[in-house]
C-alpha cells in the first residue's frame, strides 16, 4: 500500500491492484487542495473540511458512516467516535476508519476529539500506521494525540490535521507534536510505501502534495 498526504486530513490510499482511496477531502482551509483522481472517498464526519468530494475525480462511490465496506481491493471498517470531548455536543460525531489491504493495516482518527476509551481502543486494535490529528482546537491537540500514540502503539504513526502554510484554522503547527514524538524519531518522506521497515517505531513526517 502507499500513503500520500494531500493536507489537512486528507490522504491517498493506493493498493497494489490500483484501487485508490481519498480520505477527508477537504475545503475551506485556507489552501486549497490539490486535484487529485480516486476510485472511493471516505469521510470521517460531515464538516467541509473533510467532505469535499466534489474535489476529487473519477469517483465510484462514497462511504460516510459506520459499518463494514469492500472497496476494490480494501476492506475499511468505520468505528463510531466523538468530534469532542463531550459525546458530540459540540461537533458531532465522528467515524474513524480502519483500511486492510496488503497484509497492512491503517487507522485513519478523523477529527477525534474524545478521550481514549477502552472501547474504543478495543475496536481499533493494533494497526501498523496511525494517521493522528495533532493541532487541537477541533481535536485532540498534540498531548492527546501522544495518548493515543501510547494507547494504541502502532508500529508508524503520520501526523495530520495541523497549520501547513496558508492554513486559516487556528489550529497548532506541526512542531507542537514532532516535539513531543522527538527529533530523533522523526523520519520525513515524500510518500509511504508499507510494508517499510525504515518506518518502524517512527513518527513518519509525509510532505503534503501541494
Amino acid at each position: 500500500m502507499k500513503i500520500t498526504y494531500l493536507g489537512h486530513s486528507a490522504f491517498l490510499l493506493t493498493a497494489a491492484c490500483g484501487t485508490r482511496i481519498l480520505t477527508d477531502p477537504y475545503a475551506g482551509v485556507g489552501y486549497p487542495m490539490p486535484r487529485v483522481a480516486a476510485d472511493y472517498a471516505v469521510c470521517s464526519h460531515g464538516h467541509g473540511d473533510h467532505a469535499n468530494v466534489r474535489g476529487a475525480a473519477g469517483l465510484k462511490g462514497t462511504v460516510a458512516q459506520a459499518g463494514r465496506y469492500t472497496l476494490g481491493g480494501f476492506t475499511v471498517t468505520g468505528i463510531p467516535s466523538w468530534h469532542d470531548e463531550v459525546r458530540g455536543a459540540k461537533r458531532g460525531a465522528n467515524t474513524v476508519f480502519l483500511y486492510e489491504a496488503d497484509g497492512v493495516r491503517v487507522c485513519h482518527m478523523g477529527d477525534i476529539g474524545q478521550e481514549p476509551t477502552e472501547e474504543l481502543l478495543a475496536a481499533i486494535g493494533s494497526p501498523d500506521v496511525l494517521l493522528i490529528p495533532v493541532g487541537g482546537v477541533y481535536t485532540v491537540d498534540a498531548a492527546g494525540a501522544e495518548e493515543y500514540v501510547r494507547a494504541i502503539r502502532p508500529k508508524t504513526v503520520i501526523p495530520m490535521h495541523y497549520a501547513l502554510p496558508g492554513c486559516t484554522l487556528g489550529i497548532a503547527p506541526l512542531s507542537a507534536f514532532s516535539e513531543r514524538m522527538g527529533a530523533e524519531n522523526c523520519l520525513y518522506k515524500k510518500e509511504l510505501e508499507l510494508p517499510c521497515a525504515e518506518a518502524e517505531g517512527k513518527t513518519v513526517i509525509l510532505e503534503a502534495v501541494r
